[in-house]
């Protein structure tokens, strides 16, 4: 982890990606490869999104508001870059939910639809996964995943993440209040 001129910087690599925090010079290829999206491959797949208002000072603006989460500890959004090109193929983030005796974390995940089934998900999971416990601190990550989104607990599963519990009338969303699947691993 880097803390340099006030930013949080950590870069962390595998054999195929970069993972590292947005920087304001990504906006091009960012909004490039969110606009090469497929349509919707199931529920949990926006696939396309209207990118109209996600302007250059809108970008700046979101990774400075990234910044500001991880310099206060809320949040760590990483961007996933595929190392031989640079292209920008999705993001990995961790929501701080409890430091102190917890060092209790929640991660999110998504690959761009148009580079699924190569396994970057996995590996860059992995990697982030390196992120939160070596870098971050963090004890416990969960993901919180939907009960029918098999891909999400394949990967969770994949990378040695362990089924805990669902949670009831999780969180709201698709106009209703919807059980989770916990999913946990902590540090070694």
């Amino acid at each position: 982890m880097k803390l340099k001129e006030g930013k949080f910087e950590i870069v962390s690599e595998t054999e195929r990606l970069v993972i590292r925090p947005l920087k304001k010079t990504d906006y091009e290829n960012w909004l490039k490869e969110f606009e090469n999206r497929y349509p919707s491959q199931n529920r949990h797949d926006k696939g396309k999104i209207d990118m109209s208002e996600c302007t250059r000072e809108w970008f700046h603006n979101l990774v400075d508001k990234h910044q500001e989460l991880a310099l206060t500890d809320t949040a760590h959004v990483f961007g996933v870059f595929r190392k031989e090109d640079g292209t920008h193929i999705g993001m990995v983030d961790f929501s701080t939910i409890a430091r102190d005796d917890f060092q209790w974390g929640r991660i999110g995940y998504t690959i761009h639809n148009q580079y699924w089934r190569k396994g970057y998900a996995k590996e860059a999971v992995k990697k982030a996964l390196n992120i939160a416990f070596k870098h971050l601190k963090f004890h416990r990550i969960e993901a919180h995943i939907n009960l029918d989104n098999t891909p999400s607990v394949n990967l969770a599963e994949s990378v040695g993440m362990e089924f805990e519990c669902i949670r009831k009338g999780f969180i709201y969303e698709f106009d209703e209040w919807t059980d989770h699947l916990v999913y946990y691993i902590n540090s070694k």
